[in-house]
Order: structure tokens, then sequence, then C-alpha cells
């Protein structure tokens, strides 16, 4: 059956459909451009306010934004989570769900560029901690890039300090850069606390740099033993947390002299009376076993964590059979040294053979340091924004840097 076509619509109802879509069209877009127009004005009043700051904190971060971002797209073919080289034809690079960026270290050397190297041969000797083996060639490739990337931070932050003054219209007051170093026992943490401590006092802007154990924070081995914790040392419940972090708060509060108490590897043991006395430095680094851990606090209950006071964080990384090792070569070497002095914690350790030694080592390495390592310091590694991951022979390999 065939249909009637349809009806058109007469032309002067369409012209004058059309004339007033046009219309309000025309309104909607004058209302919009208003608008815009007016945002933009306040948006460029402000910017004229805050423009030399932001400049200037841009300015300080670019240099080593851009040669990290240059560095990982020189390398297109390597996946960011630290996976290795993918075969080339192998389809789309997958979206990595890591937020480190992974430089190995090489790459990471190249980001030094033409800084000089402060310390002599003879400085990084003294330097290293005993039966840890550290190179000039190290530090150049390993320690100066990352003294860099600390001195951008610092300066950032201190421009960010002057920005926030003129914000306020008043002096903002100046407090230590806090960096916080962690890692498992006899992984190197003391070394590269003082490797980082010497390059940041000699550096191009240098400044008071202290450094602080957390070993001092450990409470007195009477206290220990009366509370049957003398097997724990090391452990979270080892250490006189609150005392920690009030200290922690202290220094970021500014306040002029801040004191931390002192230990003995020695006597094993915390010096009665003894402190260390912090008198307004620019830079503190704070390194131990527990400074990233989470303490467990009651249900509800508001928590401080050391970690909440640090401006930079470090993770020093390596697998745990290389730890071990590690452990046992040193103990080996103190028995025949430290050990050895009668005043000695562990002067009944230097008589022991070499397989004496060997099995002692081992056990404490696995009854004590390993668990400590596995349960409460290596869950914490996440937590930091620079990893220094080693090889086995002691030597840092990659570093991992968190981009977001």
């Amino acid at each position: 059956m065939n249909r009637a076509p349809a009806a058109k619509p007469s032309t002067s109802v369409t012209r004058s459909a059309t004339e007033s879509g046009a219309a309000a069209s025309g309104t909607m877009k004058r209302i919009f451009v208003d608008l815009v127009f007016s945002a933009t004005k306040t948006m460029a009043s402000t910017t004229r306010r805050i423009a030399p700051t932001c400049l200037g904190v841009i300015c300080r971060l670019n240099p080593l934004f851009f040669g990290v971002r240059a560095m990982a797209s020189a390398y297109p073919n390597r996946d960011r989570a630290g996976q290795g080289p993918r075969p080339y034809g192998a389809g789309p690079m997958p979206v990595s769900p890591s937020p480190y960026l992974t430089l190995q270290r090489d790459e990471w050397a190249r980001l030094a560029q033409g800084t000089p190297l402060t310390l002599s041969e003879a400085d990084v000797e003294t330097l290293r901690s005993f039966n840890e083996p550290v190179s000039p060639d190290e530090v150049a490739d390993v320690y100066l890039p990352l003294s860099r990337l600390l001195d951008v931070h610092v300066a950032a932050a201190r421009d960010l300090r002057h920005a926030v003054g003129r914000f306020l219209d008043r002096p903002v007051p100046a407090v230590p850069y806090v960096i916080g170093i962690a890692g498992s026992v006899a992984v190197g943490k003391s070394t590269t606390a003082r490797i980082l401590q010497a390059l940041l006092a000699g550096g191009p802007d240098p400044a008071q740099v202290d450094l602080v154990t957390t070993d001092g924070f450990l409470f007195p081995n009477a206290v220990l033993a009366e509370r049957g914790l003398l097997h724990r040392k090391g452990f979270p419940e080892s250490y006189d947390v609150r005392r920690l972090v009030n200290f922690m708060a202290d220094l970021k509060a500014g306040v002029p002299e801040v004191a931390a108490p002192v230990y003995s590897h020695l006597a094993y043991d915390v010096v009665d009376g003894d402190v260390q006395v912090l008198d307004r430095p620019g830079v503190v680094i704070v390194e131990g076993v527990n400074v990233l851990q989470a303490p467990v606090t009651a249900v509800g209950a508001p928590a401080r964590f050391v970690s909440d006071y640090f401006d930079f964080s470090i993770y020093v990384d390596a697998r745990a059979d290389d730890i071990a090792s590690w452990y046992v070569q040193r103990f080996l070497a103190l028995r025949r040294t430290a050990f050895a002095d009668p005043a000695s914690f562990f002067h009944r350790f230097s008589t022991l053979s070499d397989d004496q030694a060997v099995a002692t080592a081992t056990d404490l390495w696995t009854r004590v340091n390993e668990v400590n390592r596995r349960e409460n310091i290596e869950p914490t590694r996440s937590r930091a924004l620079l990893i220094l991951e080693k090889g086995r022979d002691h030597a840092v390999q990659s570093v991992h840097l968190r981009l977001s």
C-alpha cells in the first residue's frame, strides 16, 4: 500500500525556529564569554602575585625533573617497574602500577651533570662503615647525583617558605630539612648517611648538616631486661618512640637546641647522661631501622609517626641472603677487632673459632635480625621516596625514585 508523502513544514515556520535557536545560542555564547573573561581576570591577578615565587620553585626543581624525564624517555624499551627490557614488537608498553621510576646505576650517574666530587679517596675511607667496601667511583656514580637531588629539594623548600611568608605578610621561621634513612641491620645505612652528610655540607649550597641515629632512642638495657625484651632489641617495642617523636617535633618546630641521647656500640647500651645537641642545623639526617615504621596504637587513638616529620626519605635495600652474608662477615671481622676489647659487651665472642663464630652469627641473624627485617623493616620500603638497591658486592646497582 502506497503511503502519502509526509507534509513538509512551511518555510516561514522553519526560518522562525532557526532564528530563535540562533538568538538563544548567541545569548549563551555571550554569557560563556563573560564568565571566561571574568575568571581570566581573576586568574591573571592571582598569577601576577605568585608567579615570581612559583617560577623560583619551578626553576629549582626543573633541572633534575627534566633530567629524570629525559632519562626515562631515552630508554623507552625499559619497563618502569624495573622488570627489565621488553623485546621490540611486543606490542604497547603496559602501564606500570609502580609509582617508582627505576634507573640503573649508569643512567643515574649521568644525572650528576658535572657536579664536582668534593671528597677524596681518604675521605671516603674514613666515612665508610667497618667491613663495607665503598669506592670513590661509587660515591661519584650514586651519592653525588643523590646529593644534587637533595640540594634541589632543600632549595625548593626554602623558596616555598619565603613564598608562604610573602603570602602571610610575615616571616616564616626557618626549620631544618629532615632526611630519613631506613634499612636492615648490616645493609649499609650508616655509610650512606655519613657520605650524604659530607656531600651536603660541602656542596654548592653548604649548610650545617647534623646526623642522628635512632640507636640512642632504644630503651636502656636495664629497662629492656626488666621488661623481658633484651632479646628483642631493635624491634619496635624496644624503642622509646614517644621520646623519638617528641625530639622530631621539637626539631621541626624550630626549637633552638634539641638534644638526642647517645648510644655506645662498644657497651651495647644508651650512654647515661650523654646527649648530642643540635643547634639550629640547616639539614638533619635521621638514620635507623625504625624511622619509616608506623607505631601500633589503640583503635581511634591519634598517632604520630617519626616519618611525619621527614621532608625526604631513603631506603637502603638488598636481597635477604646478601644481607645475611654481610652480617656474618661483619661479625667475623668484629671478633678480631672491637670484640677483643675487654670493655666490649660482646667480648665473650672474641675467643670463638671461625666455625663457632659463623654458627653464632648465623643463629643471631636467623633468630633476631632476619625476623625483624622481614616483619618490621622491609614492609616500610614502599614508604620511602627513594630506594637504593644493592647487589651482592655491596655496591648500589639501581635507584628507584618515586615520582607520584
